[in-house]
């Protein structure tokens, strides 16, 4: 049976593409503003009924067309509404993840050290500075890991796997910038870290590691300007 306020949502517009992909209550999600009425501001969450962002609920006054980043929760009666105010759902601390925990994460703004991400939908983590390896937007998702749980109980994060697993991620990455580039990177142990983060995304310490196992396997060959695919390795005609 409807409610009083169901008069008041509007349904997508005929052949209306939805851009944003399916989401759940529960979770944070970046959504386009896709209608603004007396109710509130309305969002694209890959579903059928647009999603109540109620004013009460806005840190801001959102436009059609913007993006905001909300916690899509139920209300009182059970209905699917979004809170631009994540700090009502998401904790300052952990509780249940450890250091190599896989973790999803939601980039949610810059702060002087680095990126405040949302793990896993409920809780706040930091990725420092040094460990960003690739450009990040707000809003996008990704997979990341628990670097270290805090004495406070607050999360440090990374992109990379901890562990050998993260060398394996490194090595993988140092492969195909060699494939794409003739086999080839003019980069070695001597290497500026910046012009290594610059060309891989992946701090210095990282990279030597990797080529010191992709040399130990024979995939690649050290130079002494740079690296090369091995001839012959399977790596090099993939």
């Amino acid at each position: 049976m409807s409610d009083s306020r169901d008069r008041h949502i509007p349904r997508p517009a005929a052949g209306r593409r939805y851009r944003a992909p399916r989401t759940a209550v529960g979770e944070v999600a970046y959504l386009e503003v896709v209608t603004v009425n007396e109710t509130g501001a309305f969002l694209d969450w890959g579903h059928p009924k647009d999603l109540l962002l109620p004013f009460g609920e806005q840190r801001f006054r959102p436009s059609v067309g913007k993006r905001v980043l909300v916690r899509i929760y139920q209300d009182q009666q059970g209905r699917p509404v979004a809170s631009q105010k994540l700090d009502r759902f998401v904790s300052d601390e952990a509780d249940g993840l450890a250091a190599g925990d896989e973790v999803t994460l939601v980039i949610a703004e810059q702060t002087d050290l680095g990126l405040k991400a949302v793990v896993d939908h409920r809780c706040w983590g930091l990725l420092y500075r040094d460990d960003i390896t690739r450009p990040l937007r707000r809003g996008q998702r990704l997979t990341g890991y628990v670097k270290r749980l805090r004495e406070d109980g607050r999360l440090d994060l990374s992109l990379l796997p901890p562990g050998s697993a993260r060398l394996d991620v490194v090595g993988e990455t140092v492969l195909k910038a060699l494939r794409e580039s003739g086999g080839y990177l003019p980069l070695g142990d001597k290497s500026d870290a910046a012009e290594i983060k610059a060309r891989l995304g992946v701090s210095k310490n990282a990279f030597k590691q990797a080529i010191g196992r992709l040399y130990k396997q024979r995939l690649i060959t050290l130079e002494a300007t740079g690296i090369r695919l091995a001839p012959g390795g399977a790596s090099d005609t993939e």
